[in-house]
């Protein structure tokens, strides 16, 4: 661990990370440069959070491997923030969980992409899935018919299409007109979805104004079309950093790009905070 400086109130900064392409690899590998510079930034008395698109399940190995316990945790893309609880089990309670019905949406994808296979988190975690949805993780999950995904308030709605070229999913998702839901597609055929005016910005804001940091004391970084909104939020006075993989349409909406995550692009953007002196080894990254 790097030597820290530790910062005045007036000097700290919310930062909000992205997980996957952000924080670590594709294959979930973290690596240590990574780690450093994720630890020394919050030594330095930086509020560093997660902003995800993962459910609370899959968050959580993520937020236990960075040693972060910060007071809030955004997951589902901004549908469900977690808050650090002594007394739950997990460490953490849901503080704000919002849903909507998932059935219209589902019938009006079902008829564009027959072959789908869709995945229903309901607002305590539980999920139900279609059959097919090998690749994901299904812990405290259900297989059930489509018809049965029907009429649980959701806050989250996956649907992937193996096999089926990424831009011909695009074309038929947007030919859809999904206007009563905020819906993000992902670099492989895999649609998420959420409930109407919710991203990762709305519920970050949220967090922001209970911590009182001004707004131009927040950094997000990510990869993802599911960060567009989140980088609209921090980059409006603050910083918005995209990793150097993603996507065109997502770099456009961010003040800085920096390397890839297979370069470590988040070390640099993490450098720069005051306060944050990095060891030798995270220097030295790309």
């Amino acid at each position: 661990m790097a030597e820290t400086a530790v910062l005045s109130r007036d000097d700290v900064w919310l930062v909000a990370l992205d997980i996957d392409g952000t924080v670590i690899y594709e294959d979930g590998t973290l690596t240590d440069v990574v780690l450093d510079a994720v630890q020394t930034a919050r030594d330095a008395g930086h509020i560093v959070t997660l902003a995800t698109g993962r459910s609370w399940e899959m968050t959580k190995p993520i937020l236990e491997s960075l040693e972060l316990s910060p007071e809030y945790v955004v997951c589902a893309n901004g549908a469900i923030t977690m808050k650090r609880d002594s007394e739950s089990e997990a460490g953490y309670r849901r503080d704000l969980v919002e849903t909507f019905d998932p059935g219209p949406v589902l019938r009006r994808i079902r008829k564009g992409l027959p072959k789908g296979r869709f995945l229903v988190e309901d607002a305590k975690g539980h999920r139900l899935y279609t059959e097919g949805m090998t690749e994901w993780n299904l812990t405290n999950a259900t297989e059930v018919e489509f018809d049965d995904l029907m009429g649980t308030p959701a806050t989250r709605v996956v649907v992937v299409s193996p096999g089926q070229d990424p831009d011909e999913f695009l074309s038929i998702i947007e030919a859809l007109g999904l206007h009563q839901v905020s819906y993000y597609i992902g670099w492989t055929a895999w649609l998420d979805i959420a409930p109407a005016g919710v991203n990762k910005g709305t519920a970050l804001e949220r967090v922001r104004s209970i911590h009182t940091i001004p707004r131009d004391r927040v950094l997000a970084v990510g990869d993802g079309r599911n960060d567009i909104e989140m980088f609209e939020w921090a980059g409006d006075r603050g910083r918005a950093v995209a990793m150097g993989q993603a996507p065109d349409e997502v770099k456009a909406v961010a003040t800085e790009v920096t390397d890839p995550v297979l370069e470590d692009g988040l070390v640099p953007v993490l450098a720069a905070l005051p306060g944050v002196v990095l060891s030798d080894r995270s220097t030295s990254v790309g």
